[in-house]
């Protein structure tokens, strides 16, 4: 795996976000989540979303405004953007960020795929699944993005502060303590 190939990074993100989610039951949907805002049910519209996003960039388009988001629209997305992603010209469309600034598709799709990451982790935690990321992502997402993406993403209030761990943590703790979650 190319650290650099977005969509691969993505997809591989992805198909663990969509079996976790799969082990979802109706009774978790109210349930707390390691998202201090969010219940299940929101955590899971929030991941939807991010393919919702990206579809939308796709198109040169809004993402749509919708709730109560499943394991099938996820999946019907994800599928989606599997041909998507790869068609001529697609990573170098332009997009608007979460952040509201213009950038590539490409780095949309970098960015989805660390939310993802992240997500699949408060989703499992949440819902008491296996909550361990593949470890070449998570080594990925820190050369990508832990060097200045949590701090950004604090000053925007879309990161919690950061949570001290170890010296000797594991790679998956420090990308989850820099992200504001208690490993």
């Amino acid at each position: 795996m190319r650290i650099g190939d977005p969509v691969v990074l993505f997809e591989r993100a992805t198909v663990r976000a969509a079996t976790v989610m799969a082990g979802v039951s109706a009774d978790h949907l109210s349930g707390p989540t390691p998202c201090t805002d969010w219940d299940v049910q929101h955590l899971i519209d929030h991941m939807v979303g991010g393919t919702d996003y990206l579809l939308a960039a796709l198109a040169g388009e809004t993402p749509p405004e919708r709730s109560e988001r499943s394991v099938d629209d996820y999946n019907l997305g994800l599928a989606r953007l599997r041909t998507g992603l790869r068609a001529r010209g697609a990573l170098e469309r332009t997009c608007m960020s979460p952040l509201g600034f213009e950038w590539p598709v490409a780095d949309a799709v970098a960015g989805t795929f660390m939310d993802a990451l992240i997500h699949t982790w408060d989703l499992a935690t949440a819902t008491g699944q296996d909550a361990s990321l593949d470890p070449e992502l998570v080594e990925a997402c820190i050369a990508m993005f832990l060097r200045g993406m949590p701090e950004r993403g604090r000053a925007s209030g879309l990161v919690g502060p950061a949570i001290e761990v170890s010296a000797g943590a594991s790679a998956q703790d420090r990308l989850l303590g820099a992200m504001g979650r208690q490993p």
